[in-house]
């Protein structure tokens, strides 16, 4: 029986990048961002507390246009 790897075992349920990337940006200590259809044009923001917003993003780059910061405005704290 052939052996699947750790990797085309996530592949197959892409479902699951959200929670990983998710998990990694709380592990460095960022927040995380992510679009959902029922926002609009807004993104909704997590904090590693749990805290949740719903934010415009801005992505300032450098000269070479590699991003280097991310601003975001608040809308509304989200329960």
């Amino acid at each position: 029986m052939e052996s699947t790897s750790i990797v085309d075992r996530l592949l197959k349920n892409m479902g699951n990048m959200h929670e990983l990337g998710r998990q990694r940006a709380f592990e460095l200590g960022n927040p995380f961002y992510a679009k959902f259809t029922e926002d609009g044009d807004y993104y909704r923001k997590e904090l590693p507390t749990g805290e949740k917003f719903l934010v415009t993003v801005e992505i300032l780059t450098d000269e070479n246009d590699m991003p280097v910061k991310v601003k975001d405005t608040i809308i509304k704290k989200l329960n």
